[in-house]
């Protein structure tokens, strides 16, 4: 990351070759070479008149205005994305229902994670169970409110699973989406008085510096301690 500087800017792109300058031909840059312009610092050291008769009057402005280190170009934020999911595969037919409980609060966590680094926070939650012969079962549910932390997203994932009464259902992946995202700014924090709902909030917090310092999935839920995910 280059800081925000004209010197240093200006370091980062002098010594780099000519071919390096954004949005410059192939034959630009011979064309400059053949002046004796090898280098984006000597492209800067031109004056701009000089620049604009070898190259055109266009190009010649916008190159050397680039080696100075200028682009007035419109900057287009990219838009976060409205949904994101997380999806749990095993290499063998799975039927204990404890086990896709673990994949679903495994997805939900992975999940939860991301929305917080985001500031998004999700209104919906999507369960897909993919079965032994491919067939696929898609169920949906709102919210209560919309949130960013994972035991929300847990329990309605867990919601959703129990309200499909499996029995000697051959699962072979879980999926579990967060839909309909937004902004977790325009989202007002529900206050709990309830002080162990709020130590999980608190220690949800914790856990997301650890994971960030330590690399994500280094703290887990000691459900999924030892658990290997797909």
């Amino acid at each position: 990351m280059v800081p925000d500087d004209p010197a240093a800017v200006a370091a980062f792109l002098h010594p780099l070759p000519i071919d390096a300058l954004y949005g410059i031909g192939r034959r630009q840059a011979e064309t400059l070479r053949s002046f004796g312009i090898h280098t984006i610092g000597a492209l800067a050291s031109v004056p701009a008149a000089t620049v604009q008769r070898v190259l055109g009057g266009r190009d010649g402005r916008l190159l050397q205005q680039r080696a100075h280190g200028l682009d007035h170009r419109r900057v287009t934020p990219t838009a976060l994305p409205r949904s994101t999911g997380e999806s749990r595969h095993f290499d063998r037919d799975v039927l204990d229902g404890a086990v896709l409980r673990a994949a679903i609060l495994d997805a939900a966590v992975t999940i939860g994670a991301r929305l917080r680094d985001r500031d998004q926070a999700a209104t919906a939650l999507q369960l897909q169970l993919r079965f032994a012969d491919r067939t696929l079962l898609v169920r949906s549910r709102k919210l209560p409110a919309a949130t960013a932390h994972s035991a929300d997203l847990r329990d309605t994932g867990y919601a959703i699973f129990n309200s499909l009464h499996l029995e000697r259902a051959r699962v072979r992946a879980v999926t579990v989406r967060a839909e309909q995202l937004v902004d977790a700014d325009k989202v007002a924090e529900q206050i709990s008085l309830d002080r162990s709902e709020e130590n999980v909030r608190l220690l949800e917090t914790a856990v997301d510096r650890a994971n960030r310092r330590f690399g994500p999935g280094a703290v887990r839920p000691a459900t999924l301690a030892g658990r290997r995910t797909a």
